[in-house]
């Protein structure tokens, strides 16, 4: 039998601390995925739900986008996976009776654990203006609403469209489409806060901003680097692909501030010896200080130079560009500063250089650790340059490997979510819908949030997702949501944005992944693109939560039929009942989706085409692979401050809070802990167990605070703390960016601690 969800806020005031873990998964991870699916689905939905998560047949996890392999285990999912499935197919309800309890002003004192933890949403709800509490609308009074204030704004560019990467194919295809119809190409998505930095330099070095390996790829490869990730919680079926590539005899050197139990050892639960013995996947840790990537791989790149032979200078002169400024920076690097910079040994770097000569076949797996700071992307060229050395793009077991978070996140920016979409885009898109598609920029989510701020957008629309808490700069981002006209969420469960509204608001409920579609045409499939670049079909088997659901499809084509009227060519009706027209217009629009209907028939799906990865073919500026020379940048700190890093606990997904635990990190029942090196606590004179206030420390001088948070000394980079967001998003400054992409620089927050009230 389903657990009731809390009635109440969990306290949270005394984290109980144990010692970190060494490994990962195993019978622990088993039985802590059954216990929390059970408490949301009871045993028999558990067993039917959990059993077709990945599976050919059956529907994509709405967790992250690690591929599938070819041959599916049975269960074929992680334990985050299965904590994501439990919250969406979940048996608990948020009615409208819920919302007559509960104020807004309560819902907004809420954690976002007890939130998400009351269950699927059931109808469209509405807070209209100076009302106190949302109460239920039918469908096409939301749309009026909606229509309203959209068709009564002074331009287009006023409104906002954000999307959350777990939006379908079809969805974001005709989500925008819809906006750019209506005139503006501000679409935000939360890759602008993730992978931005990734896509901004793969783009400009390779020419296509994603990776260029698949899974064989990692099987084959003789180096697999990972840096500034944590699959053991953010990804944990990585876990099973690197245990199968040191199996074949690949060696794995971990890049990171924090040692993670997931790269230390991995008890794959698929087999006997696996659940029980385990394998361990690092070979060398190179525990390096927050921000010190560049640096280290700018070294390396010197050291390669500097080796006979170790250039391969074929593949150097016929596939690159800017290889002469590249290697005269690189040999000017220097070793004291890339020491300070890493705080990582000489020992330690001459070790790592012969594994890397060792290697044939290297492939760079990176995530946040990479994209989230001032430097990222200047970062991820380095990584690049250091694979065109030795020409380890477009080769078998080797190339560049971003780790994308949200399900869809990359299948969404494929489908045009974007602010500044490419002109041969908007190209095709003219020609098949036959309306001329607005060719200025648009907004991504920092200027969002400025223009929400300055009064410039009145309208916020968000395609899932909780925008409020991922966002940067807590205080300014809610005080900028507030101002909106009316800002509307399509979801499927309850989040902080929910609270935090503008002048009206509304909550449009939707089908999640793991529910049928039945659509005028009958039942419907959509697609997701993976984090390497494969399509393939999800298919939803249980009932919807609720009569009242509506498809993320749907939702669009109503909303654009009620919004653009007559005017609109489009036929959205004809969309709305068969998604297959969705997929015919698709492939005449975004390329390498050609006859898409009949290749995602095929159960494995298809492999997009990948120009670098496919045919060493670089389509740059110049031609070719572009090697790149910037100056080498790395946080410098004050005396007595730490650089914060905000992180997941591992009951956690994105801003969604499964549990209050962080087992692998051996934290329990809390959140606001801060992991601080016991050498620097000392020297801070911070007792474990004491509690302070982390105070953010920026330019601009405004005082950013995050009271009461329980010291924990633990194994960090000297210099540098870790402590969960969203909690400690209140800390990062909105203008506080990466150069050239704009992502907010999450991963490098410089802090002093303070003694807290709490203590």
């Amino acid at each position: 039998m389903a657990g009731k969800p809390p009635q109440s806020d969990p306290v949270q005031d005394a984290p109980q601390v144990a010692e970190p873990k060494h490994t990962a998964a195993g019978l622990p991870a088993v039985g802590h995925s059954l216990r929390m699916a059970q408490q949301q689905m009871g045993v028999k939905r558990t067993a039917l739900t959990l059993l077709r998560v990945n599976q050919k047949d059956g529907f994509d996890c709405p967790g992250c986008a690690w591929p599938e392999p070819e041959h599916r285990h049975t269960a074929e999912f992680c334990e985050n996976g299965a904590k994501a499935v439990a919250e969406e197919a979940t048996l608990r309800r948020v009615t409208p009776d819920f919302f007559a309890e509960h104020p807004v002003a309560d819902l907004a004192t809420r954690s976002g654990y007890w939130l998400g933890q009351q269950g699927r949403l059931t109808q469209p709800m509405y807070l209209a203006e100076g009302a106190d509490r949302y109460e239920a609308v039918p469908w096409e009074r939301a749309f009026d609403i909606i229509a309203e204030e959209l068709t009564g704004l002074t331009s287009p560019d006023e409104a906002l469209f954000y999307t959350s990467g777990r939006t379908s194919n079809e969805a974001a295809f005709l989500y925008q489409l819809f906006a750019r119809e209506f005139g503006t190409n501000n679409l935000p998505d939360c890759s602008n806060m993730c992978h931005e930095s990734s896509g901004s330099a793969l783009n400009e070095t390779i020419g296509i901003g994603k990776g260029s390996v698949l899974l064989d790829d990692l099987y084959q490869a003789d180096l697999i680097i990972v840096a500034g990730q944590n699959p053991g919680t953010n990804h944990p079926r990585m876990l099973s692909a690197l245990e199968k590539a040191k199996s074949n005899g690949a060696r794995i050197i971990t890049v990171n501030p924090l040692p993670e139990a997931g790269m230390e050892r991995f008890k794959n639960p698929q087999t006997p010896q696996g659940m029980f013995k385990g394998a361990a996947l690092t070979d060398l840790f190179l525990q390096i200080r927050i921000g010190g990537d560049q640096a280290l791989f700018r070294l390396l790149n010197k050291l390669i130079l500097d080796t006979e032979g170790a250039v391969d200078e074929a593949f150097v002169g016929e596939h690159t560009h800017g290889y002469e400024e590249f290697a005269e920076a690189a040999r000017a690097a220097d070793w004291d500063e890339t020491l300070t910079a890493t705080g990582l040994t000489r020992a330690q770097i001459d070790e790592a250089l012969s594994v890397v000569l060792a290697s044939k076949r290297t492939i760079v797996c990176w995530a946040m650790g990479l994209t989230q700071h001032k430097h990222s992307v200047p970062t991820i060229r380095e990584v690049v340059n250091f694979l065109l050395l030795r020409g380890n793009i477009g080769r078998p077991g080797a190339g560049v490997c971003p780790v994308r978070g949200h399900s869809n996140v990359q299948g969404d920016r494929t489908m045009g979510i974007f602010e500044r979409p490419a002109p041969a885009f908007l190209d095709a898109l003219e020609k098949e819908f036959g309306f001329a598609p607005p060719r200025g920029h648009g907004y991504d989510v920092v200027r969002a949030i400025r223009a929400m701020r300055d009064d410039k957008a009145k309208v916020f629309f968000a395609m899932g997702g909780n925008f409020v808490s991922a966002s940067p700069d807590t205080e300014v981002t809610e005080a900028a949501m507030r101002r909106a006209r009316l800002t509307v969420h399509v979801s499927t469960k309850l989040n902080r944005s929910h609270a935090v509204t503008g002048a009206r608001a509304l909550i449009l409920p939707t089908l999640g992944r793991t529910e049928r579609d039945l659509q005028g045409g009958g039942e419907q499939f959509v697609t997701v693109e993976d984090s390497m670049g494969m399509v393939h079909a999800s298919r939803g088997r249980l009932e919807p939560a609720s009569k009242h659901l509506l498809s993320e499809t749907a939702i669009v084509c109503r909303l654009a039929r009620r919004v653009l009227g007559e005017d609109s060519r489009t036929p959205w009706e004809e969309f709305e009942k068969d998604y297959a027209t969705v997929r015919d217009r698709i492939s005449r629009v975004v390329p390498g989706f050609d006859d898409f209907n009949t290749r995602v028939a095929d159960p494995a799906g298809f492999a997009l085409p990948h120009a670098p990865r496919d045919e060493r073919r670089f389509p740059t500026a110049t031609g070719k692979a572009n090697f790149t020379a910037a100056p080498v940048e790395y946080p410098k700190l004050p005396e007595g401050r730490l650089l914060l890093q905000t992180l997941r606990s591992h009951d956690q997904y994105n801003t969604t809070i499964y549990g209050l635990d962080d087992r692998y990190r051996g934290i329990k029942n809390g959140r606001r802990v801060v992991l601080v090196n016991p050498e620097d606590a000392r020297e801070l004179g911070l007792a474990d167990g004491s509690y302070t206030d982390l105070v953010g420390e920026w330019k601009d001088g405004v005082e950013r605070r995050a009271a009461g948070f329980r010291v924990v000394h633990y194994p960090t980079a000297r210099g540098c703390a870790a402590a969960y967001y969203p909690e400690t998003n209140v800390l990062v400054p909105l203008d506080a960016t990466a150069d050239t992409s704009n992502t907010p620089a999450s991963k490098s927050v410089v802090i002093r601690l303070e003694q807290s009230a709490t203590n």
